[in-house]
């Protein structure tokens, strides 16, 4: 089970936006910075903000961030605005948006300074494998179970435990957790391009 599997619910929910976006005249490249601009102040907000703020803000901008990653390719799709271009910033800006809401952890809590450094690792790994699918003529891999949005659930969820300043056990043990799933789902995404390499003869 990941967030993924609801990503067509929540997309009904922002369907009205759409409308606001065409009438604007908002591209989903501007969308997609947006949502990179607003994981920055995320992660800035880390090393600067009171934990007061950090309990309530950051889970907001990561809520906004993941829906302005969906808003994006819906916009796009819907409006005939696909593109190489578009396609390209889209997957750079995720993986610029996963460092920059998470290193500044590690100026806030530099004790956590290793586990914070395998997340990251790790968000890499995942997208990755995900893209990589393309390169054996495989669709573009969203398996999980620890995808994109779930990484931004779970980052604000991190966030929110420090700000209520929860017992480092359990914000070692949960990063941790974190790294297992998502090493299973480099596994997933990997094993289901093969296959799908495999069953149209590539």
């Amino acid at each position: 089970m990941t967030l993924y599997q609801l990503k067509p619910a929540f997309q009904r929910l922002l369907q009205p936006l759409i409308r606001g976006c065409v009438h604007a005249r908002i591209t989903p490249n501007q969308l997609t910075t947006l949502a990179l601009l607003l994981a920055c102040v995320a992660g800035s907000l880390v090393i600067w903000a009171p934990l007061a703020w950090l309990l309530w803000v950051y889970p907001l901008l990561m809520l906004l961030r993941m829906a302005l990653n969906a808003l994006d390719g819906m916009l796009a799709r819907q409006t005939n605005q696909q593109s190489s271009f578009g396609a390209l910033w889209n997957e750079l800006a995720d993986v610029l948006s996963d460092l920059v809401m998470v290193l500044p952890w590690l100026l806030r809590w530099p004790e956590y300074a290793l586990p914070i450094l395998l997340f990251c690792v790790g968000a890499l790994l995942v997208e990755f494998a995900g893209v990589l699918a393309l390169s054996v003529n495989a669709s573009r891999r969203f398996d999980g179970p620890f995808g994109k949005s779930d990484r931004a659930l779970f980052a604000a969820l991190w966030v929110m435990a420090m700000a209520l300043a929860a017992p480092a056990v359990l914000m070692t043990a949960s990063l941790a957790i974190a790294l297992l799933l998502m090493l299973m789902t480099v596994y997933n995404r990997l094993r289901h391009a093969y296959r799908e390499a495999q069953s149209t003869g590539c």
